[in-house]
């Protein structure tokens, strides 16, 4: 029995060996590229965000919260972190450590709870943002639309790289993924707005408006009303038939 364990146990590295480029196992191993958030998870005390700057719901956003927390069963109040981080985020511009921090008291929640859930979703902003946050969508279907040239266009437009805030704190620039919009691409979201079926001219005069004080119309640029065919409807083109049609008359 030894001697066969040992024959096979030889036979098993020499087929291995064999099976490999020039019996070098490392040589079928690939890896993908490596991409790296341009965020921080990992907090870091500044003057601006630390845990002793002020926050507090203002009276208004405090029945907000509680109106939020009251459709939540008893005992699971944390699972209302999210609006209440959104609520939040509102009141402040962004989501300062302080706030997020007030937010786990305010649920009775552990803050390290709190803090990566803030850490998870984009739409939480651990930093300073503009005035107008500009989130261009870069995924698949937008990528194929020419939201690389719109992502361009906007740094030439404001003057700023992605991830980027003018020096008058007006707007901050964001690349991010899919928002939902795929049939309208390519498309940007600004603050709570959409802007879809964009050309370059489209991005250029939706950031002059914002810039002169006006607030460009929100939705598609193409004249359609929603996400409706571009090319025309290709059924239901017809007045819907009436009660009884195709009904058997003797039934």
């Amino acid at each position: 029995m030894q001697s066969l364990a040992r024959s096979l146990f030889h036979s098993g590295r020499h087929l291995l060996k064999n099976s490999f480029p020039k019996g070098n196992p490392s040589a079928l191993l690939n890896t993908s590229s490596v991409f790296a958030s341009d965020k921080l998870f990992v907090h870091r005390d500044t003057d601006q965000n630390n845990p002793e700057v002020p926050f507090e719901f203002t009276p208004e956003n405090k029945k907000r919260a509680e109106s939020i927390i009251s459709i939540y069963p008893e005992g699971h109040e944390s699972a209302a972190v999210i609006p209440l981080l959104d609520l939040a985020q509102r009141q402040y511009g962004w989501l300062p450590l302080s706030s997020m921090n007030y937010v786990a008291d305010y649920l009775k929640m552990p803050r390290m709870r709190v803090y990566e859930v803030a850490t998870f979703y984009t739409m939480f902003n651990r930093e300073p943002t503009g005035k107008y946050h500009v989130q261009v969508c870069t995924t698949t279907p937008c990528m194929l639309r020419g939201a690389v040239e719109v992502v361009e266009r906007c740094k030439k437009n404001l003057g700023i790289k992605v991830g980027e805030m003018t020096k008058d704190g007006m707007f901050t620039l964001s690349e991010v993924e899919c928002l939902g919009a795929c049939v309208n691409a390519p498309m940007i979201q600004i603050n709570d707005n959409y802007y879809e079926d964009l050309s370059l001219e489209d991005v250029d005069e939706i950031l002059n408006d914002l810039k002169a004080g006006r607030t460009p119309k929100a939705g598609p640029r193409s004249g359609r009303l929603a996400c409706e065919p571009a090319g025309g409807l290709t059924s239901l083109t017809e007045p819907p038939p009436g009660p009884g049609f195709g009904v058997r008359s003797d039934l």
